[in-house]
């Protein structure tokens, strides 16, 4: 199925996706917890992604031993959204990925990931975030 994912990217590189400016997109520090926002707060960012956390900014999605780099950004016209392509990479391996990313309030978003969860235990980009106010970007 990476294949998918990598023919919708490339369609949707050809068909005149845009890079968003800065202030089209997301701004800030998100985590899938208000706990999680505290917790970096009160330690550090990196403490809370050394625990196995994700933690998304407008770069991209960044973990232990993972990364997404967000490379192409399309909002939408209609919703308060963005269509995101994605170059992700694990230890000896790269995929492409597409998300869909969508503001359900100020400091909210929710993520859609085409990436496959992976059976034996990994999994997607998909999920909620919410913005940590007062963490700044690794």
């Amino acid at each position: 199925m990476p294949n998918l994912a990598l023919a919708i990217l490339v369609s949707f590189t050809i068909l005149g996706g845009s890079v968003a400016r800065a202030d089209d997109f997301i701004k800030g520090v998100y985590l899938e917890s208000q706990e999680l926002c505290d917790q970096a707060k009160k330690e550090t960012l990196d403490k809370v992604i050394e625990d196995g956390n994700t933690v998304l900014t407008a770069q991209g999605l960044e973990a232990t031993e993972y990364n997404c780099q967000f490379l192409q950004v399309s909002k939408s016209k209609v919703s308060p959204g963005w269509l995101v392509g994605a170059l992700c990479e694990v230890p000896d391996e790269m995929f492409p990925d597409l998300l869909t990313i969508r503001q359900t309030s100020e400091t909210e978003l929710d993520l859609v990931s085409i990436k496959l969860v992976d059976p034996s235990g990994g999994g997607g980009n998909s999920g909620s975030y919410v913005l940590c106010d007062g963490v700044k970007a690794p």
